[in-house]
């Protein structure tokens, strides 16, 4: 099942690892969008996934990409 990505924690353990989410603040920025590059794994054969932010102007500029390492991934559910 695919969809959109609300949250990632980096790490072995998810009570230890990293989190960003979407709507994080990011010094005056937030994150925006948490996305699977598709490409990447074709291309590399292995997972990577890119978290962007936006900026005060309203511009999304890629901020973050963890390549090839554990992960948790949440699913934005409507429940």
């Amino acid at each position: 099942m695919e969809g959109v990505i609300r949250k990632i924690v980096i790490g072995k353990s998810p009570k230890d690892g990293m989190a960003y989410y979407v709507g994080m603040r990011a010094g005056e920025s937030k994150v925006s969008a948490i996305v699977f590059d598709e490409e990447h794994l074709v291309r590399y054969n292995f997972e990577r996934y890119l978290v962007y932010i936006q900026q005060t102007d309203g511009s999304q500029v890629l901020w973050k990409a963890i390549s090839n390492m554990p992960c948790l991934i949440e699913f934005d559910c409507n429940f």
